[in-house]
């Protein structure tokens, strides 16, 4: 989450005539993450988040990820839902953004996620693959294997300005990945960003997922490939096998992997891994002027695409 695009106060108050929520009382900007503006809306009513999505979100997409919020809601996900004005309608405009309310979930993210924290987040994201299934909508991943090669070309010219040699280590480790990415594995809707921030706890427990916007559709363990990245590292950079434990292992309560899933895991962390290091290198490199975010490090990927590159199998993450 980040803020942008400033919204005015009438035109706020317009914008929520549309719907039955009340009046605003209380309007302030979320300046964490990275992608789209986010405000926390508290009206008569109840509390709100209301998000205006920026240009690298586009338009044609969020009929996908409204609509799949809602459809993992009615089959039991903890997660948000789009508000629906008095028309129907969940998605607006607003500022010259698309727009859309979403609902309030309670709860806070680990800032120093634990295994108990790992096994529920690989519960949940089985829930939710399970729950996504029969969502009439599709989308490809566009920051897949063949998303990478456009971003890699971008950040050439001044990868090796962040870290010495970081230039030809993404364009090896893509034209590897590109000779030998896992086909045919199970696939279905993939949530593809859940990272300790879009996921909220009360008491340890989870209690909602958010942030769906770049949901869709691809290989199912690549999903568990990218929280195995975002969960299962320390703070100085190395791998807690017993959080990778704890997060598969939770994972396949809900959903057993196939032994096809099992042997691809580590080139689906190495993709993961290059695909957040190269849009948080792109993102440091062409930062936004005014922006309430600070680009994320890039060379935290880097370290741990070192770390998968050296892994042998399914094994060096905890499992058996």
């Amino acid at each position: 989450m980040a803020v942008y695009t400033d919204v005015g106060d009438e035109d706020l108050d317009r914008f929520l005539a549309a719907y039955d929520i009340g009046s605003a009382v209380a309007f302030k900007g979320i300046a964490e993450g990275v992608e789209n503006s986010n405000f926390l809306l508290e009206t008569t009513s109840d509390r709100f988040i209301l998000t205006l999505y920026e240009k690298r979100v586009a338009e044609g997409d969020l009929p996908f990820f409204l609509g799949l919020m809602d459809h993992l809601a009615a089959r039991g996900v903890q997660c948000p839902t789009p508000i629906h004005g008095r028309d129907g309608q969940a998605l607006r405009h607003l500022a010259g953004r698309p727009a859309a309310v979403i609902s309030f979930l309670k709860g806070v993210w680990p800032r120093r996620p634990t295994a108990r924290h790992c096994a529920e987040i690989g519960r949940g994201m089985a829930l939710l693959h399970v729950a996504a299934e029969g969502f009439a909508l599709t989308r490809p991943n566009a920051l897949s294997l063949a998303g990478w090669r456009p971003l890699v070309e971008a950040c050439l010219p001044q990868a090796d300005s962040v870290a010495r040699g970081l230039g030809a280590t993404i364009a090896n480790e893509l034209a590897a990945l590109e000779a030998d990415w896992p086909r045919d594995l199970p696939t279905g809707v993939i949530h593809a960003d859940l990272f300790p921030d879009n996921a909220f706890f009360l008491d340890d427990n989870l209690s909602g997922i958010i942030d769906f916007y770049f949901a869709c559709n691809d290989a199912l363990a690549y999903d568990l490939a990218v929280a195995l990245n975002a969960w299962c590292f320390e703070q100085d950079g190395a791998f807690n096998a017993t959080k990778g434990r704890q997060l598969i292992s939770q994972y396949e309560t809900v959903r057993p992997l196939t032994p096809a899933e099992r042997a691809a895991l580590p080139r689906l962390a190495r993709g993961a891994a290059l695909r957040f290091l190269l849009t948080r290198l792109y993102d440091w490199l062409n930062q936004v002027p005014g922006a309430m975010v600070k680009p994320k490090d890039p060379l935290e990927y880097a370290q741990k695409l070192r770390f998968h590159q050296a892994a042998g199998s399914f094994r060096d993450y905890g499992i058996d």
